[in-house]
């Protein structure tokens, strides 16, 4: 075989590899949105930067996958009964340029940490109706 055959066969390899995974992330994310209870919402944990992804409401937790992943775990998982709604409001300048458009940022507290999740105003809607209506904490106590 001729030396110049094998820098061919290297890039076509990376190129088959790097569609393979876009393929395996686009099969991923379809397979979340395709679940009820899913919404886009991005993630800002303890003042760093903001990330993309899919919040998917369970029985009992409120859980965010990152979207450039191939991990079908949640990154974060967030328990219902611990999660506090501190409130909402409209991204600042400086978040305007890293968020999607038409965006409400939500501030949450779960366990003492604060965090924020930007999401459509009809995400937050149904977040804060999840949330309301949580399930009993104690026994003959509601929420």
């Amino acid at each position: 075989m001729d030396d110049s055959v094998f820098p061919f066969i290297i890039l076509a390899s990376a190129f088959g590899l790097l569609v393979l995974t876009l393929c395996l992330v686009g099969v991923r994310r379809f397979n979340l949105r395709r679940a009820l209870g899913t919404v886009d919402a991005s993630i800002c944990m303890a003042g760093n930067s903001w990330r993309m992804g899919v919040c998917r409401y369970q029985d009992s937790e409120l859980e965010w996958f990152s979207l450039l992943s191939l991990s079908f775990r949640p990154r974060h998982s967030f328990k219902r009964s611990s999660l506090e709604l501190l409130g909402r409001r409209k991204p600042s300048e400086v978040e305007l340029t890293k968020l999607q458009p038409d965006v409400v940022v939500v501030e949450l507290r779960h366990e003492g940490e604060s965090f924020m999740l930007a999401m459509r105003f009809e995400a937050y809607a149904g977040l804060s109706s999840w949330l309301e209506a949580g399930p009993v904490i104690g026994v003959g106590t509601w929420r």
